[in-house]
């Protein structure tokens, strides 16, 4: 036996939408924009700072590392502190 058919809403076709003029679809698209670049340079900021941890790990790690990756990575995370501290200044500035 074959199954039953039954009738399906047709979800108000009779309304459509308001259709998007081309000045709203440019706005829409640009907050759509800046807000995908927020979340971008917030997703740098933060590997930015994992990588600021792990030099500073490397950095206090003892003998096990050389002594010139030592200093490298101590040198790093003063950078990277630095490099944070701007990016979040611009950030605040422009966005």
């Amino acid at each position: 036996m074959s199954p039953s058919l039954s009738v399906v809403a047709d979800n108000d076709l009779k309304t459509s939408p308001k259709t998007e003029t081309v000045a709203e679809r440019v706005r829409r698209l640009q907050a759509e924009a800046k807000q995908l670049a927020k979340d971008h340079i917030r997703s740098l900021s933060a590997a930015i700072v994992n990588v600021e941890q792990m030099a500073a790990e490397i950095a206090e790690g003892g003998e096990a590392y050389p002594p010139g990756v030592r200093d490298l990575a101590s040198r790093m995370v003063e950078d990277l502190e630095a490099r944070v501290q701007t990016l979040e200044a611009i950030v605040a500035r422009t966005l």
